[in-house]
């Protein structure tokens, strides 16, 4: 095992890719977080999942672009674990596929509350947890729309996702010396419930047919990379974003 009872909080870990790095995590080690905002059923069946294989894992539930909510459950972790070691800030969402002329205000800042405003309410909560055990890693989960702008409809989710990259450059230069080192993962088209909700099937298979690998990414592909920056493997990478895509952007 890579960890020797650490504490990990995966945002957004009921389903997907959050889901994969929360169980990779438990079976390296790591007692979890699990987190949800709206699948409380799904986050419950993960925890006991990890419970069920001996490891250790506590239920959240929140809204993390809700400044309130996420002091709140900071401080529900804090009294059952201690502080946290490991934070992944996974969750985030499109919300729905709107073209750029037809965008309203409102959804603009839902879609970047959901996904940038999010990472630095929670990186900030666990800051003082980690700043008093003097050390710490913080895993941001951008996108493939970061880079090369996202699909029809997604121009806030792939600015906000953009967000989420710089995010990651600066804040990895401000905490490093602090022993809190700062990276990323920046899946691209990954099987998980989003596409399910968020994608054309039709396109969506003609889109995996043009990634050099052949086909679309797997979950648990992307939480083995999460799991890699969290470990001492990766204590030299700092403000490093793995694109984990199969091919589709290179360089």
């Amino acid at each position: 095992m890579a960890f020797a009872g650490e504490v990990a909080w995966v945002t957004g870990s009921s389903t997907g890719i959050g889901r994969a790095v929360a169980l990779d995590l438990a079976r390296e080690g790591c007692r979890v977080v699990v987190h949800y905002n709206s699948s409380e059923s799904e986050a419950r069946e993960v925890v006991e999942e990890i419970e069920a294989s001996g490891g250790d894992a506590m239920l959240v539930g929140g809204d993390v672009s809700d400044a309130g909510e996420v002091k709140r459950m900071a401080g529900e972790i804090e009294g059952r674990f201690g502080g946290v070691d490991i934070l992944v800030n996974n969750a985030g969402s499109l919300i729905e596929r709107r073209p750029f002329a037809e965008m309203t205000e409102d959804l603009w800042d839902l879609v970047m509350d959901v996904n940038l405003k999010s990472v630095y309410l929670v990186s900030q909560a666990v800051l003082p947890l980690m700043q008093r055990k003097g050390k710490g890693r913080i895993i941001n989960v951008t996108s493939v729309a970061a880079r090369n702008g996202g699909s029809s409809g997604s121009t806030a989710y792939a600015s906000a996702k953009a967000g989420v990259s710089t995010f990651t450059r600066s804040l990895a230069k401000e905490l490093v010396s602090e022993n809190i080192l700062v990276n990323a993962v920046s899946p691209g088209v990954i099987a998980t419930p989003f596409h399910d909700r968020f994608t054309d099937p039709d396109a969506r298979e003609k889109r995996a047919k043009t990634i050099p690998i052949g086909r679309e990414g797997k979950p648990e592909e992307v939480a083995g990379v999460v799991t890699f920056l969290a470990s001492p493997a990766a204590d030299y990478l700092v403000g490093e974003i793995i694109e984990v895509n199969g091919g589709q952007l290179m360089g």
